[in-house]
């Protein structure tokens, strides 16, 4: 399945980075951010050909969580096949990070996943202070702000795409396993899509593939942003290696703010 066993991210070269040094000093920042806030929740239907094969959410829990006495998110992300295919191939995935609010860097990253007979558990605490990151596999050095596969795709949203020149590419770092990675999403235009939860005005992105992603296919990925504020996911179309994968949006609930870009 798995289009979205999940945007995001958004890279254009599988490079992995030397870890500059630590900088002294302040290691917060601020980062503006209209597209998302406390208690926003994104469902997804999950499909191949003409059959639901899973469903997804994003979830933003709606009280914060503290981290450093700092204010963060914890965001969820999960995929589920359809009961009536887990005869056929079991998937049950799950992300979790926790976000600062104000500079939006992760401090935690989770991953949970559960496919057919692969498994896959993975934990990371990220002390930006200090520039380490304790993780399942060990204790390595990271760049400042690096991002993990869910935190960059928040991150992303908080961008004023609509500002950016078709084929400009964003510059990001991830950080997965004892790796870190540059990263980078392309995007690609405007274009008007519909799905269950209505017809949208789109911001057009492609991401290629890491390991550690929410994607894992065999060929090019497309994802469809609504090209307002709130840039939630509209869409997804992936190719896998049993032919294309599309996750569509079906729902949504708790946005910070109106959908501009949802034309009907």
């Amino acid at each position: 399945m798995y289009a979205l066993a999940l945007p995001v991210v958004f890279l254009t070269a599988i490079t992995r980075l030397d870890t500059p040094p630590c900088p002294p000093g302040e290691w917060t920042r601020s980062v503006p951010n209209e597209a998302f806030g406390f208690g926003e929740r994104l469902e997804f239907d999950v499909k191949y050909r003409f059959i639901t094969a899973g469903t997804a959410f994003f979830q933003i829990a709606p009280q914060p969580v503290y981290r450093h006495g700092r204010s963060c998110y914890d965001i969820r992300f999960e995929v589920r096949s359809v009961p009536a295919l887990d005869w056929l191939y079991r998937v049950r995935d799950f992300y979790r990070t926790v976000v600062d609010v104000t500079g939006i860097f992760p401090y935690e990253f989770e991953q949970r996943l559960r496919e057919g007979n692969y498994r896959r558990d993975f934990t990371a605490r990220l002390d930006h202070a200090r520039c380490r990151a304790v993780t399942s596999e060990g204790e390595f050095p990271i760049p400042r702000h690096v991002h993990d596969i869910v935190s960059a795709f928040y991150y992303v949203r908080t961008l004023n795409l609509s500002a950016l020149p078709r084929d400009t590419v964003i510059r990001l770092r991830n950080y997965y396993g004892t790796k870190t990675y540059d990263l980078g999403v392309r995007v690609h235009g405007t274009q008007v899509v519909t799905v269950a939860a209505g017809t949208f005005r789109c911001i057009v992105v492609e991401p290629l593939v890491v390991e550690g992603g929410l994607f894992r296919s065999e060929g090019r990925i497309l994802i469809w942003l609504s090209d307002d504020d709130r840039k939630i996911p509209v869409k997804v179309a992936t190719k896998v290696l049993i032919g294309t994968i599309d996750a569509e949006l079906t729902g949504y609930s708790g946005l910070r703010g109106p959908l501009l870009a949802k034309l009907k």
